[in-house]
């Protein structure tokens, strides 16, 4: 693990104050990681949107906050902000990571407990090989859970016409919305356009993440995601249960998937519609710095 002294958007300043952060990823989705349990450090919008920018900040897709735990079984909490400065509900990859940064700072203890997300209290179990094990919540299909605007009624499958073109869908809510398409092929999926075009519709009242997915057996998935606030990322947690429950729900897959993603592999299991979702990957440190935030040049 590397170790960056500091880092800072401005030259020499008087006032500074310097923000302590963790640089993590899991699969390739990259975090920074912020503890505000003292009490003295605050983030808003606009610091995110320096922070999360990979020209004149760190550089990341989601900064993860450290607070103090909501529930009395959970050992902290976190929220969890877009890199254009937006407010996220859910982030599995994000889990995993704020999992391996409370062992390493000494919150937590041992190999299982729980922590609270925006969304819920979620039980993580450290595995043999280092990776974690998340306990992601009871996916939500009914449209007014994901939310969806113009169905009254849940469907495996929605159509859109958006001018000449059709799009068919999955919903399915895992705290954030998602929607997921079935792709012949990832790699030419028109992630780019057809991401945000459909983020775009008035169908997702709450914007949505989109899910490409190419089924390549019972037990294999591939998959890109569109999330919101961040565009294309090389993995996405909640994401990869959206698709894996969407999938599985209309059986098109075995209840136990690897979801391939740019970035790397996650496991998921869903063993029957009323349990919770489970996601297995890794959570990788990157580098320590400190941001200077708050300067008044010199």
């Amino acid at each position: 693990m590397a170790e960056a002294a500091s880092s800072s958007a401005t030259p020499a300043t008087h006032g500074a104050r310097a923000l302590r952060f963790s640089k993590m990823h899991g699969a390739g989705n990259d975090f920074v990681v912020i503890d505000l349990r003292d009490g003295n450090t605050t983030l808003d919008a606009a610091l995110c949107r320096v922070l999360g920018d990979r020209h004149i900040g760190v550089g990341c897709d989601q900064i993860l906050t450290i607070e103090a735990p909501r529930s009395a079984t959970a050992v902290a909490s976190y929220r969890i902000w877009n890199s254009d400065g937006s407010l996220a509900r859910q982030c599995g990859n994000g889990a995993r990571c704020v999992a391996a940064w409370l062992l390493r700072e000494g919150t937590a203890k041992g190999d299982a407990f729980e922590v609270d997300s925006p969304v819920d209290t979620h039980h993580v179990t450290r595995l043999a090989d280092g990776s974690f094990h998340i306990a992601m919540g009871v996916p939500r299909f009914a449209p007014q859970d994901v939310p969806l605007r113009g169905f009254a009624q849940m469907q495996d499958e929605y159509t859109l016409q958006i001018g000449s073109e059709s799009f068919r869908f999955g919903a399915a809510s895992m705290g954030n919305p998602h929607v997921v398409l079935e792709v012949a092929d990832i790699a030419t999926a028109r992630v780019e356009t057809i991401g945000p075009l459909l983020q775009s519709q008035s169908v997702f009242p709450d914007s949505a993440n989109i899910g490409f997915a190419q089924v390549e057996s019972r037990d294999r998935i591939r998959l890109r995601v569109y999330e919101r606030g961040a565009g294309e990322t090389l993995a996405c947690g909640s994401g990869a249960c959206a698709a894996a429950a969407v999938l599985m729900k209309r059986g098109r897959v075995d209840r136990e998937v690897t979801i391939a993603l740019p970035g790397g592999e996650l496991r998921i299991a869903w063993p029957r519609n009323d349990a919770p979702i489970t996601m297995a990957g890794p959570a990788a440190f990157v580098f320590e710095g400190n941001f200077l935030t708050g300067a008044v040049p010199a």
